[in-house]
């Protein structure tokens, strides 16, 4: 076990602001302390996977791996979007490679044993000899998928690989109900309105700099020329979730004079407001009056981060050259924050670098997080 995880250096970043400590720099390059992290917070909470919209139409299926776990997101035949282990449980068997349409049976493509869309083992053929399609130790009803516990919102389907932790719905109870006003139909843009950003650095630091606005005026100059640092406010519920806000949100108008349409029965104070928030531990949410977005943060592995935007809209047609404009600025103000965050973990190789020093004004969201992942790290190493 690294000694940087003791429970007197989580103690110290868990101080108040004035004096916490960040993360120590092994929480971003220590191959140890990952493999701590992995069971402690991306494996024991509800982390991100993908969107339901990856999985559009009864049948749809695409592999996924997570965390090295290979897994299978699958829109089962009555519509239900599930998440099982990506194997045979003959032999262990990658069963699906690439993304597809079911269209009879989950078939392995070994020994043809074959799955139905729910996960239930309908097919063993020859198990028990040449033209013998059963057997008696053969039981299909105990040998179906492994379905790994699931749940959605926000179109984003969320896993807890472990199965301990509390439902969903109680995790989250804050930040659904802060957010109740977008409990309504939202639209996938489509294949114009999803990018992917490979980074070099760890997730947390993806995290940390999309939870503040202190940034703003020297990353995101164009951003912060209507949207300015002194129109954001901080968002840290200590333990829920962070992020930030702005009382200024401008909605984008095409050349022509387009606008997106609005979501349906709105607070008043969305219409010049937005948030921005992850759910922890590693999706980062959107809100606006006229659309939305989610970011998957997939943790390829210690120091490598693959970025996948979703842009989504109150409508299911929307504007075509207006969807690709904005498609284009979100990914554009995102690219500005990549030699950031791999500018951050370079840093991280600094011997004498013991986590840094918070604003006490402005890093309040960041420190947030941080409290909340040196909190779980703890739970775990302190579980009997």
């Amino acid at each position: 076990m690294a000694k940087d995880i003791a429970p007197q250096t989580l103690d110290a970043v868990r101080q108040p602001i004035e004096t916490a400590n960040g993360l120590s720099n092994a929480h971003y390059i220590d191959p140890n302390v990952f493999a701590v992290e992995k069971q402690a917070v991306l494996c024991a909470n509800w982390a991100g996977l993908a969107v339901a919209s990856d999985v559009p139409e009864p049948g749809d299926a695409k592999p996924i791996e997570f965390l090295g776990m290979p897994l299978l997101l699958v829109r089962d035949r009555q519509g239900q979007v599930r998440v099982f282990q990506n194997i045979c449980r003959h032999r262990g068997m990658i069963l699906v490679s690439e993304p597809k349409k079911i269209e009879g049976a989950i078939r392995c493509p070994y020994h043809s044993w074959c799955y139905s869309t729910e996960g239930k083992l309908v097919s063993t053929p020859h198990v028990g000899g040449p033209g013998h399609n059963t057997h008696d130790a053969i039981d299909k009803s105990l040998l179906g998928l492994i379905e790994v516990r699931s749940h959605i919102w926000f179109d984003t389907v969320f896993i807890n690989i472990d199965g301990n932790a509390a439902p969903f719905e109680e995790v989250n109870a804050d930040l659904m109900a802060r957010w109740a006003d977008f409990d309504q139909p939202m639209y996938h843009g489509g294949a114009d309105s999803t990018f992917i950003l490979d980074v070099k650095t760890n997730w947390k630091l993806a995290v940390e700099n999309y939870c503040e606005s202190y940034h703003l005026p020297w990353i995101h100059p164009g951003l912060n020329s209507y949207s300015r640092l002194e129109d954001h406010y901080n968002i840290d519920e200590k333990d829920k979730f962070s992020g930030q806000g702005t009382l200024v949100y401008r909605q984008l108008t095409g050349d022509d004079g387009a606008i997106f349409p609005d979501f349906a029965d709105l607070d008043d104070k969305w219409t010049e407001g937005g948030e921005y928030l992850t759910v922890y531990p590693n999706v980062l949410l959107g809100v606006q009056r006229d659309h939305t977005f989610v970011i998957v943060l997939e943790p390829v592995s210690l120091d490598q981060t693959r970025e996948h935007v979703h842009l989504y809209y109150a409508a299911p047609q929307t504007d075509d050259a207006l969807r690709t404009k904005n498609t284009v600025q979100w990914r554009g103000i995102f690219e500005e924050d990549v030699f950031v965050v791999e500018g951050m973990q370079k840093g991280r190789y600094a011997p004498n670098f013991d986590g840094g020093r918070f604003s006490p004004a402005m890093d309040g969201p960041t420190h947030c997080f941080h409290d909340w992942v040196a909190g779980k790290i703890a739970t775990h190493l302190n579980a009997p």
